[in-house]
Order: structure tokens, then sequence, then C-alpha cells
């Protein structure tokens, strides 16, 4: 997976990221709100003796750092290229950004955040609740035919789903705390909020988001 985030500002400015399926190694002396038990999640399977500095942090320290000081509904233009094909949108800049760091979290080696890494390998930029909603619903009830296939037993309920994306939550709060005292902008933060109103979308009213689809798809609830 290579995905590259190129961003132009109103102003003529660039910045330009690149996203791998394999966590970035940062090199040199690291923020204090990137160490493992600064605002560490409630629900974090590590300790600090075998990982010092939280996944997830590292791997979106580069974004926050070149974003800290932006305001989150300025308009910039973004290119994102991956293997196959390209997008390219005027957008506010926190929609853009919360598409970049929901996927370098799925990527970052977080032992929860890994588990939206399936859908990473499929990244759709700049996708909306509905996209998402569709997405994760379609990503989990393969993985539960593959299940079967393999003798065990599926999950067509989809409690799993919305246990994953609780857990989701708890780990987008957390990184919300870090990197809050850091910043001067809202940029960062307005994406890391509708990320997690993406998360609670399927947390808490699941049943709801599916109806609407079903509306839209021509089902009996249309």
């Amino acid at each position: 997976m290579n995905v590259h985030y190129d961003f132009r500002f109103q102003d003529g400015r660039t910045v330009e990221f690149k996203v791998t399926d394999k966590p970035s190694r940062p090199s040199g002396s690291l923020p204090s709100w990137t160490k493992l038990e600064h605002c560490q999640c409630s629900n974090c399977p590590l300790n600090t003796a075998e990982s010092p500095h939280c996944p997830a942090a590292t791997e979106i320290l580069p974004v926050v750092e070149a974003f800290r000081d932006e305001d989150a509904y300025q308009k910039v233009e973004v290119k994102v290229t991956d293997d196959r094909r390209s997008y390219l949108k005027q957008t506010a800049l926190e929609e853009a950004l919360r598409s970049l760091l929901g996927l370098k979290m799925a990527t970052s080696g977080c032992p929860v955040l890994s588990e939206l890494k399936p859908m990473a390998v499929h990244h759709l930029p700049f996708a909306n609740t509905d996209e998402f909603i569709m997405r994760s619903v379609s990503h989990y009830l393969l993985q539960q035919y593959f299940a079967k296939r393999n003798h065990q037993t599926p999950d067509w309920e989809l409690k799993g789903l919305v246990e994953r994306n609780q857990r989701l939550q708890l780990v987008n709060q957390a990184l919300w705390q870090r990197i809050h005292s850091v910043c001067k902008g809202d940029s960062n933060l307005k994406a890391l909020l509708n990320f997690f109103s993406m998360a609670s979308s399927v947390s808490f009213s699941l049943e709801s988001q599916l109806r609407k689809l079903e509306a839209k798809m021509g089902g009996e609830g249309a």
C-alpha cells in the first residue's frame, strides 16, 4: 500500500505525506505527548517497558506538527494518489485531515486501531458517514463469511462490529486529549472529532444508520 496525500493551500504552500502499510519509525527525540503513559488509552494493551511511546501518536506526529497552527475550515486542494487511481478535491482542511489521520492511525501498529487495517488497504479518501457505514459493515460481513468458510462461528448480528467501534472510540478520545495541548489551530482537533463521530455512528446508532442505507438501496424500509 502506497498512498500519497498532497495538500495545496490558497497561499501556494504545499505539504505532502506518504502512507504505507508499515508503521513509520521516527528518529530523534519525540515530544512528551507521544509517550505511552501520557493520556494512555484506558483499553491500551501495551506497557511502557516494551513500548515507551504510543504507536498511534508517533505515527500522526508529523501531521499534527505540520497543521498544528492551521484553521480547520480553510479551503485546500488535496490530491490523493494510490497504486490504482487518483482523487482530487477542493475541501475544508479538517475533512482532508480526517481522511489522512484515519489512514495513518489504522496503519500505525496500535493493537486496537489495527482492526481498521483491512479497510485502510482499500482506502477511500474523503468518505462521508454513509460510505463509512457501508464500508465498515461490508468489510465486517466479508470477515464473517470467511469465518464461516473456515468452520468458525460467524457474527451476522454485527455485535462484534459495534464492540470494535466502542474500542476505537476510547482510543480516539485519548488521542484527542494527547494533541489538545499542543495545537494552537483547530484543524487536527476537528479532524479527530469527526473521525470520532463516525465511529460513534456505528457504536450508538448502527441500526438507524442501516435503515437509512436500506431505504437508499430500495429495501423493505424504503
